[in-house]
């Protein structure tokens, strides 16, 4: 595959100008419909609308389009198969699955195949119109997740270090993370913090370096590995995060930031302890293992395919 570059994983982002005009919606829910016209303003963005996936399909060969949104009511498999026809014609086009039921696989062939996200019922509004924000105001892109392999239980991805990447692999491994609640949560938010600690402080949010990340479903528990491009971190240095703040100093990493230019925050490896049962860092400190154990069996959908 020629994954491995100079700089890492995959090698340097390719700068690819796409047309952004129009957006093309596929059978679109009314909630969804306007949560869309809050950020794909008439001024910059065209919405034209198709029945079907098939009309859609047709739609999209006719006219280069900058985003697609596929229905609530397809299933994953089928947006899957949509957005690799449309691949054809339409290699960089970012579409964004909407299914109403899933399975971890069908995520994963999503990832395989590109897709810009993947949201399965129930749909967060929210959460979707902060994702198609970041689909419509990014001018260029050349995906940035490459998946090296991968089961419904063990998962391992390339992310390239940008914000950008990181929330929309967030999405992924939420979709994909087929646990019960509250462990789900617990997990997703850990893994968050850990993953943006990472593409931050290991990797400078330099988008030629890539973060390595593998997701391991087991019987009783959860096992995220997050491997950054970085040197490493001590004690001594890690002045910017609050884990490692003296008992009579709490706010000491704060000032540590603001004197180093560093974005607000710093809380994040202790939220993750928090949520997470074990947090294991390796010797260099640029790897680390999220462990959170499981009360209850895995849901069967998981061992469907």
């Amino acid at each position: 595959m020629g994954l491995i570059s100079s700089k890492g994983f995959l090698g340097s982002p390719r700068e690819t100008t796409l047309p952004t005009s129009t957006a093309l919606v596929v059978d679109a829910d009314p909630r969804v419909d306007a949560a869309l016209r809050l950020v794909l303003t008439p001024e910059k963005w065209k919405i034209q609308h198709a029945p079907d996936n098939r009309a859609a399909l047709a739609m999209a060969q006719a006219e280069p389009c900058g985003l697609i949104l596929t229905s609530e009511k397809t299933s994953g498999s089928e947006d899957v198969e949509l957005l690799r026809q449309i691949r054809r014609v339409r290699p960089h086009i970012r579409l964004i699955i909407l299914a109403d039921e899933t399975t971890p696989a069908e995520v994963i062939a999503s990832m395989r195949e590109h897709a810009f996200s993947y949201f399965s019922k129930p749909v967060s509004c929210e959460a979707l119109v902060d994702m198609v924000r970041l689909a419509a105001e990014r001018p260029c892109w050349d995906d940035g997740i490459e998946v090296l392999s991968a089961t419904p239980a063990w998962l391992r991805l390339a992310a390239r270090c940008e914000l950008y990447t990181a929330e929309r692999l967030i999405q992924f491994i939420d979709e994909i993370a087929d646990l019960p609640d509250p462990e789900k949560g617990d997990v997703a938010l850990a893994f968050r913090e850990v993953l943006l600690n990472a593409i931050e402080h290991g990797g400078q949010f330099d988008p030629a370096e890539y973060v390595e990340i593998s997701y391991v479903r087991a019987r009783h528990m959860v096992i995220c590995r997050i491997k950054d491009p970085g040197k490493g971190f001590s004690p001594d240095d890690a002045g910017h995060t609050a884990r490692f703040n003296p008992p009579d100093a709490p706010l000491q990493h704060a000032a540590f930031r603001e004197a180093e230019g560093l974005r607000p925050g710093g809380y994040g490896v202790l939220l993750a302890e928090h949520f997470l049962d074990e947090l294991i860092y390796g010797e260099k400190g640029n790897d680390v293992l999220l462990v959170k154990y499981l009360k209850t069996e895995p849901d069967c959908k998981q061992h469907r395919e």
